[in-house]
Formats: structure tokens, C-alpha cells, sequence
């Protein structure tokens, strides 16, 4: 008999939370929303308040609150959001040394209970916890990724549609590298409708969303005092979708490259196509000298914190 896919959500805090929400309102499987035995109460209580909600709205959904790795045994997918979040005046580094600890434990136990998921990385600083967890659990490179790139180029794909005046749906944007702030917006693959943005944005309000997009996560940590929540889900669902239905969605995304680009051994945000195979390819695309210099920088920045976290 067809049976319901699977989903794990690691951590259920806000992240984890919308998340849960958006699998079951998309009717995406059933869902267990994990966390630590200090917040399982919290984990029970959301993933009740989400099955009454489905009652509401009309969705049928399973959802059970868990710290009990055994409850997530089997996920078709897991999504994970366990770590400390950003405060104000904390940079995605910053969370380097405690972040690494917990991310290093749920591989363990993603070993175990979860060894034919795809799993997809949310936890900051996002390069460097999707790059541990694939050393430690040993899983394929199609089978994790880190989700980073969806994220940053929708916040460029909003900031582009408000300097046109026009609907975020007509714009097409696209943000490489690593999560932080040596991203690569990559303008000369933004188009509005087709029309290459250049011809409708002005060049100094080019240069000024470029620099708002790369510190758009701190921009919002500053006023919430905690990091996004709502965009960040919705890109994970949207890989995750992709995943479960073989959308063969071309996404920017955190992917280990073995070659591509000219890095080998890291993961880093570029464009790849996911599918039931996971990570089915990574799109090779021409950039400008500039745009590759600012590529090889970002790598650099990232592998600057994977060697510091090897030290840890």
C-alpha cells in the first residue's frame, strides 16, 4: 500500500515550527517535530496546536512533538534548524563553537535512525554545519545539502522588484558563495521579465541592494532581536518539495562541489537541480572575472571557518 513521505524537522523552534506548518498545510507527508528533552513540551505542544489547525483549515497531516530520535527513524526528509540562533551583534561565525557541537550529535543520530534521508542543512553558519554533518554521517553528496542560496536571492529578488517598481514575480535573481557576508549576488543573471536588470536599475542602487542583500539576515536580526523564521522555512520546503515530487527545480543552493567551479571539498552556494535523486546536478555557469573573483573570496572565507572548526 502508498504510504505517507516522511518529514523530520530537527529543532522546533520558529524555524522549526513554520516548517511543520507549511508540510502540512502542502499536505507533504507526516511530520515529527523534534527537540532536545528540555523542549519537548514545546515540540508536543506546537505540533498540537498545528493538528488543530489542520482541523481548521482542512488538511490532513500527522504531526507528533518528540526528543526521541526512535519517533524520527525512517524520514524520507530531514530538515535541520537545531543550534543557537544570531542575536544582535552576532555574526554567523560567531555561533561557530556551540553550533558545531550540537549539529556533530544529530549526525550521529541521523546515522542511525535517518541513513537513506535527503536532508537539508539550515542551522548557521549554514556552509560550515551542512559541510560537518556530511563528514560525520559519511552520506552522500546528492543526499545533503545546505539551504542558503534560496533564501538570499529571493531577499535580492525583493529588494530588485521595490528600486523597478514591479512584482517580485517577474523578477528573476540569483545569489552564489557562502551564506554571509561575502555572497555573490550575481547580477548578470537578474533579469525582470527577460530584461537584464541593469537596464532598469540604476548602477549605485545596484551597488546598494547588493550590500542590503548581503546583510539582509542582520538587518532583521536588529529589529526581531532573533533571526528570520518565515522566508527560511519556505525556501527548505521549497527543496524539499522538489525533492519528494521530482520537481527538477534548478535552486541555488549549498551544495559539495568535488571540482566544480575550481573548489574541491567544501560546500558552497551554487545552482543545482533537485529531484528524487537529491542533488541531480550542478549547473556550471559563466561568470565575469569580477563575479569569479568574488566567488573565490567567499570560498575562501568558508574555508577559513571549516579549517577553525576542524580545530574545535
Amino acid at each position: 500500500m502508498p504510504r505517507r513521505n516522511k518529514i523530520a524537522l530537527i529543532g522546533a523552534g520558529n524555524i522549526g515550527g513554520e516548517l511543520a506548518a507549511l508540510c502540512a498545510r502542502n499536505e507533504l507527508g507526516d511530520v515529527v517535530l523534534f527537540d532536545i528533552p528540555e523542549k519537548e513540551g514545546v515540540a508536543k505542544g506546537k505540533a498540537l496546536d498545528l493538528e488543530q489547525n489542520g482541523a481548521v483549515l482542512g488538511h490532513d497531516a500527522k504531526i507528533t512533538g518528540s526528543s526521541n530520535w526512535a519517533d524520527c527513524a525512517g524520514a524520507d526528509v530531514v530538515i535541520i534548524t537545531a543550534g543557537v540562533p544570531r542575536k544582535p551583534g552576532m555574526s554567523r561565525d560567531d555561533l561557530l563553537s556551540v553550533n558545531l557541537k550540537i549539529i556533530r550529535n544529530v549526525a550521529e543520530n541521523l546515522k542511525k535512525h535517518c541513513p537513506d534521508a535527503f536532508v537539508i542543512v539550515v542551522s548557521n553558519p549554514l556552509d560550515v554545519m551542512v559541510y560537518e554533518l556530511k563528514k560525520v554521517t559519511g552520506f552522500a553528496a546528492n543526499k545533503v545539502v545546505g539551504m542558503a542560496g534560496i533564501l538570499d536571492s529571493a531577499r535580492f529578488q525583493h529588494f530588485l522588484a521595490e528600486a523597478a517598481g514591479v512584482s517580485n514575480k517577474d523578477v528573476r535573481a540569483m545569489v552564489l558563495g557562502g551564506h554571509g557576508d561575502t555572497m555573490v549576488p550575481v547580477i548578470s543573471y537578474c533579469t525582470i521579465n527577460g530584461i537584464p536588470v541593469k537596464q532598469l536599475v540604476a548602477a549605485d542602487k545596484l551597488a546598494a541592494i547588493v550590500d542590503r542583500t548581503r546583510n539582509g539576515g542582520g538587518e532583521i536580526v536588529k529589529l526581531m532581536g532573533t533571526s528570520a523564521f518565515l522566508a527560511p522555512a519556505t525556501s527548505a520546503i521549497q527543496m524539499a518539495t522538489a525533492y519528494l515530487k521530482d520537481q527538477k527545480r534548478l535552486l541555488a543552493c549549498a551544495a559539495y562541489l568535488d571540482g566544480q567551479y575550481g573548489f574541491k571539498d567544501i560546500y558552497l552556494g551554487v545552482p543545482i537541480v533537485i529531484g528524487a535523486g537529491g542533488v541531480e546536478k550542478i549547473v556550471a555557469i559563466e561568470l565575469s572575472a569580477e563575479e569569479k573573483a568574488m566567488l573565490d573570496k567567499s570560498a575562501a572565507a568558508v574555508r577559513e571557518v571549516i579549517e577553525a572548526g576542524k580545530k574545535l
